[in-house]
């Protein structure tokens, strides 16, 4: 579910992030030290790092995971936590890319060939599902939060947020970062061939646009196989307001 990212706009980011919070931390109060807690006068004193003498990806980790500066060990509702969800697959590693950077006609080949391996389809076929519901899911941002007000998935289903990148229907207004999907039916008619490449682009789209900005929605876990065959009723099925 991650985007094609320039490390040395994520170093810096993070760099101004952590200065930010060092600086505070470190901001004398005014107290003489023996009316300082005895945990703050027993605090080790942070290593020393020399950041000049890192390359920016050596930066950009040890801001991350060693710093101290993000709280990694913050539960998550797949299982893990924090530390987990931001250490890189494999796509995801070779799409972060320096400035000045580009994909080899190698790499991305190999992008998709990851990504195509991913996929797990349905036993029973590919099959439109229900758009009211999917219409519901596309246009949810819903799941996935945690730090102080986390998102609880039993109460509510999780999103597919479509509707943060794509015009969808006309009736509500969407983003414009992705390509219009008003009409995507009507375009391009429901036969095996459009059901199998909608359901891989939703499942994981770096399949066909390697380093999309797209996330994968079934191949991390965010979207069910019946959640994505009721995303694609709402694309699809001629009843829809995406049809219309």
């Amino acid at each position: 579910m991650y985007k094609k990212t320039s490390t040395a706009a994520a170093v810096a980011a993070t760099t101004c992030l952590f200065l930010i919070v060092g600086g505070c931390s470190a901001t004398s109060t005014g107290k003489p030290e023996a009316d300082k807690p005895e945990a703050a006068k027993a605090a080790p004193k942070a290593k020393a790092v020399d950041y000049a003498a890192m390359s920016p990806k050596a930066l950009a980790e040890y801001l991350i995971f060693e710093s101290g500066s993000y709280e990694l060990d913050q539960p998550t509702q797949e299982g893990t936590n924090g530390r987990a969800r931001l250490t890189q697959d494999d796509i995801q590693k070779t799409c972060s890319l320096m400035k000045g950077e580009n994909l080899s006609d190698k790499t991305r080949e190999k992008v998709s060939a990851l990504a195509a391996a991913s996929i797990k389809y349905p036993e029973d076929g590919i099959k439109l599902g229900d758009w009211k519901k999917g219409r519901e899911l596309a246009w949810s941002g819903f799941g996935y939060r945690t730090a102080h007000n986390p998102d609880d998935h039993a109460k509510r289903a999780t999103g597919g947020n479509c509707y943060n990148c794509h015009q969808l229907a006309t009736d509500r207004t969407g983003g414009n970062i992705g390509p219009s999907l008003t009409g995507y039916g009507k375009i391009r008619g429901n036969s095996p061939a459009t059901l199998k490449y909608t359901y891989e682009v939703i499942y994981n789209p770096h399949t066909y646009f390697a380093c999309t900005n797209m996330p994968r929605m079934g191949a991390t876990g965010v979207l069910s196989q019946q959640q994505i065959a009721d995303i694609m009723a709402y694309l699809l099925d001629p009843a829809s307001p995406v049809n219309k």
